[in-house]
Parts: structure tokens; sequence; C-alpha cells
């Protein structure tokens, strides 16, 4: 597979953004947010996404002029309206919000609400700790996620993400509280591929295998059962519940909606500020000597190493920067139609494949 360049990805997916009349300050943060979710290798919630992005923003369910703002705040705290617009945008100004709060006051939490879909909640995370913060983003869904004994969704594959700074690559987790995104069934049904057993229940309240029932006859299963809708149910809460959001079917399909409709996503992002709490030095030092003591288990045959959350994203991502993205093509696929909703040229890095 050729790879594609991520200087010539960008430009790409900047210059489709900006065809819709996106400022060029709303076209960086969110081109930088899909791209940069591709170099880490998570395809599922990259440049894929943009097609649908793009035609939200045509018809107006995600306003182009929409401006996130603080609807009301205290020192430590702050729930921000995003005016319908894209949830990279929204999302990025409330990571800053809390950012700038908790290196103030040591701590913070802010929630956002009205926003269109989010992509990945770690990419917010990962920004934090850059700045050098601990952080947890959360987010909701439309409903797509059965709870243990239901026969169909309860909850959305509400996501929940974390970061932690090091001193060197950040640990990185970003779930989503179903077994598995509904964007993973969607891409390996569109490639052919089988549907584990574990990651959908059919109308009857069983596992089932086919993929072709979901989102209409079928429901994501719950990560771990019990445990998974625990956690989604409280990524509703701090979400959507608190900034006073749309909740569980309130929130529209960004995908199925009518480009014309908002989709009333809503996140919230807790950071807290080491330098803070403890001695940065200090802190990274124990932080490298837990990570040596994982790195240092005991391994099953062929297992070279336990691995921490986001090493394979960051390994992913120093590849990207060598060789380019190996991007999947499915991923093209989308890219190529986004040419075709911007009426712009397939760039050469796409037309190889066609």
């Amino acid at each position: 597979m050729k790879r594609v360049n991520i200087a010539e990805l960008t430009v790409f997916v900047t210059e489709c953004l900006r065809s819709t009349g996106l400022s060029d300050a709303d076209c960086c943060v969110t081109s930088e947010a899909l791209v940069s979710t591709d170099v880490l290798g998570v395809f599922t919630h990259g440049t894929k996404l943009l097609v649908g992005y793009l035609k939200k923003l045509q018809a107006g369910g995600y306003p182009i002029s929409a401006v996130p703002r603080i609807e009301r705040d205290g020192p430590a705290w702050a729930i921000v309206d995003g005016s319908a617009g894209l949830g990279q945008v929204g999302s990025t100004f409330a990571l800053q919000t809390a950012v700038r709060k908790a290196k103030q006051f040591g701590v913070a939490f802010v929630a956002l609400r009205n926003t269109g879909h989010i992509g990945a909640a770690g990419h917010y995370a990962l920004q934090a700790a850059k700045a050098g913060c601990l952080a947890m983003v959360t987010g909701n869904d439309m409903p797509s996620v059965a709870a243990p004994g239901s026969t169909k969704a309860v909850l959305g594959s509400n996501p929940l993400a974390y970061a932690i700074p090091t001193g060197g690559d950040p640990v990185l987790l970003d779930i989503a509280t179903a077994a598995v995104a509904g964007g993973k069934v969607y891409a390996a049904y569109q490639r052919g591929e089988s549907i584990p057993a574990t990651w959908l229940i059919g109308p009857d309240g069983l596992p089932t295998t086919d993929g072709s029932l979901y989102p209409y006859e079928a429901a994501l299963a719950p990560m771990a059962g019990h445990k998974g809708y625990g956690l989604g149910l409280w990524c509703e809460v701090l979400s959507a519940l608190i900034p006073g959001g749309a909740m569980t079917w309130q929130v529209g399909s960004w995908i199925f909606d009518a480009p014309s409709k908002p989709s009333l996503h809503n996140a919230s992002f807790f950071v807290a500020d080491v330098d803070a709490m403890t001695d940065r030095v200090v802190f990274n030092n124990r932080m490298k000597s837990l990570i040596d003591e994982i790195h240092a288990a005991p391994t099953a045959n062929g297992i070279a190493s336990v691995l921490i959350p986001g090493e394979r994203e960051f390994q992913s991502a120093r590849d990207a920067s060598l060789n380019g993205i190996a991007l999947p093509e499915d991923v093209r696929m989308k890219l190529r139609e986004c040419a075709d909703v911007v009426s712009c040229s397939v760039p050469e890095f796409l037309k190889v494949l066609l």
C-alpha cells in the first residue's frame, strides 16, 4: 500500500473544510484533530469522519459561523455551549478552558453541551497531557448500546478517555463503553469481515454475528457487561446531565439524520495540573518506575512485553512520521467521496488505488 504523507493529507482535509466557508482557525483545529487521530492509527475516528462533517457544514446542521461560548462558570469549572458547531471546535475550546483554569486553581471541570460529534475523545486528553496535565474526557451519543437484559439500545457508545503525562510518551487510553465502537462494526461489515459474537445484541436480546442488523435491528453490547453499562451511564451524567445537554434519544445521529439537523452531542473535560499537586520530577520518576514495573511483568509465550495504554498508538505515530500513514482502503474511499462532496479534484495520493 502506498502511504500517505501527513502534510499532504492535512492540506487536503483543510481545503475540504475551507470550501464550506469555515474559518481558517476552525479548519486548522478540525483537520489537526482528524489527521492526528489517523497518525495514531485510530482510523475509525480520523479523516474517515470528514465526509459526514462536510455534509453537515454544507447543509447547516453544523453552522460554519458557530462560536463556542462559556455560558456560566466559576473559578474551577465552566459550562460551555458549543452553538451546535463542529465537535472538534467546541471540544478544543472547552479543553483549553479547562487547562487554563487548572493551571490557575489546580483542577478544573468543564462540560460542553450542544456541540457536534466530537470524534476521538483521546485527542483532547492528549492535548491536556502535552500541557502537563492529567485529563479525563467523556462524551455521549445517540443510544446504540444495550444494557444487560435489554433487547434494544439504552445508552450511546459513550466514550471515556484519559491521558497522563510521563516526561516521555503520555499514557493514553480511549475507549467506547460499548464492547466495540460502532464505526468498527460498519468497517468490518463493509470489508466483508465476520462480526465477533461479543460485539452485537440482536432483537431477541441475544448475541448476534450479523453485522447487517446494526444499527436498526441490533445494538452494541456493553463493554464487560454491567461494568461497561455503569461507565456509560457515568459518561452520560458528566457529559449531558450536568450541563443541561441532550440525553440519550434526544441526541441526533450525525450520520443518519438529515444533514440540516444539529446532532446535539455533549462532552466533559476534567483536568488536573500535576505541578499544582506534586513535584514534576518526582512525578515523572514515579511514573517511570510504575511503567518499568509493568513492562517487566512475566509474559505469555510470544509476547515481548506488557504494553502501557497508548504505546501502540505512539509507535504508529513514529512510523507515520517517517514513512507516511498507511490509510486503509475504507478511509481512502471516504476521502475520495469528500472530493465529490466539495467538487474538488481527487489528490494524487488518493488516485493511485482508483
